[in-house]
């Protein structure tokens, strides 16, 4: 066998491994998922998040007319 054959062996052989890597990850994927899905119902629940208030819009006029003063003077 020469140099090419040994470059295909090689080749097909960490193609192979890799393959069967991401077999491996895909698998475990799916069952860690099942796994998750399984013990979901004993974890606590999130709050529903209050919506924040919004600030008072007239005080924003004092404060640009300020800024364009101090800009302008």
């Amino acid at each position: 066998m020469g140099l090419l054959g040994q470059g295909l062996v090689l080749m097909l052989a960490g193609m192979g491994i890799v393959y069967l890597f991401l077999v491996v990850l895909i698998v475990t994927a799916k069952y860690s998922s099942a796994f998750v899905a399984k013990f979901d119902s004993i974890l606590p629940q999130d709050a529903p998040k209050k919506a924040a208030k919004p600030a008072a819009a007239a005080n924003d006029d004092a404060n640009i007319a300020l800024a364009i003063a101090v800009a302008m003077g």
